[in-house]
């Protein structure tokens, strides 16, 4: 199943003429999460040709406007399309409080439930689950409560080699137990151990989005060994007492996290508007971590391991 990350805003507070404010849509083995909605995401969404019904969970990591402005529009956008999927929304409690006037102004009409998740400051959470997928949210620092998000596959089962079942005359009933861990007992009475039986599953991948945050390395310990990274990069290091002034972190500092969390890529993001190109970012990171991209506006990126 497919694992992959689509752009779809990367500035930071205003958008540009190429970036929009911060949005993603990540593709995890089929299911589709949306990640933090500024302004225009919906206007994304449609351009990068992405089902709005299979968005069921929205993820809004704080409540500064470049992340959550997009979501009403989005909302009435669902409600007009006739969609009747519950939606999920996990957020800072108080986001409820902000929409829920403009919620309730469209409850005659609004064809699905709202539900919200408030998100956990203090420590790491597991806000998510399903058989394949599941979803932690961990504090980072900024100047408002904000949480990052840690998107990761379940172990998956292994695999039963096929010449096993007609060498050992395996009955189905048995091959699902056989691939959860378990041997088989022959009729002759022989164990065969799980590991002659099966090859290994494919390795499980994982996806850590790292919203605003100043340089915070307690957050390594929970993305430890992603595959893919995104951490925010405001400024680079010409600007570093604005970025500690705003608690956002530069371009050194988000390769920093990528190589002690011993991350398999780094995408940078949340661009400063002040910046023309995003080379500088790209040039600082590169010193400390080699395999960084910029992220772009419309860009799918195939997690891997």
């Amino acid at each position: 199943m497919a694992f992959e990350l689509t752009i779809l805003g990367s500035s930071s507070a205003t958008p540009t003429s190429e970036r929009y404010p911060t949005a993603q849509v990540l593709n995890a083995s089929g299911r589709f999460f949306l990640i933090d909605c500024g302004e225009g995401t919906q206007i994304q969404i449609r351009r990068q040709k992405i089902g709005f019904g299979k968005i069921k969970h929205i993820f809004i990591s704080h409540l500064h406007g470049d992340h959550y402005y997009g979501l009403i529009g989005l909302i009435s956008t669902f409600n007009l399309l006739g969609l009747k999927n519950d939606l999920h929304i996990y957020s800072p409690s108080q986001l409820k409080e902000i929409i829920q006037p403009q919620l309730d102004f469209l409850k005659g009409d609004l064809q699905f439930n709202v539900i919200f998740h408030p998100l956990n400051f203090k420590k790491p959470q597991l806000i998510f689950e399903d058989k394949k997928v599941e979803v932690l949210s961990f504090p980072l620092k900024h100047s408002i409560n904000c949480c990052g998000f840690l998107f990761r596959e379940k172990e998956k089962e292994a695999n039963i080699k096929k010449e096993c079942i007609q060498q050992y005359n395996i009955p189905i009933a048995q091959i699902v137990k056989i691939k959860q861990g378990a041997g088989f007992i022959t009729e002759e009475g022989e164990t065969i151990p799980h590991e002659v039986l099966t090859t290994p599953p494919p390795a499980t991948l994982s996806y850590a989005f790292c919203s605003d945050t100043a340089f915070h390395p307690p957050i390594v310990e929970v993305i430890k060994g992603v595959n893919l990274l995104y951490h925010e990069a405001t400024f680079t290091e010409g600007l570093r007492d604005w970025a500690n002034k705003t608690y956002h972190s530069t371009a050194l500092e988000a390769a920093k996290i990528a190589q002690m969390a011993n991350a398999g890529k780094l995408i940078l993001g949340h661009f400063s508007s002040r910046y023309k190109s995003a080379d500088p970012f790209l040039e600082e990171a590169k010193t400390v971590f080699p395999n960084t991209e910029d992220a772009v506006d419309g860009k799918t990126y195939v997690v891997n391991d």
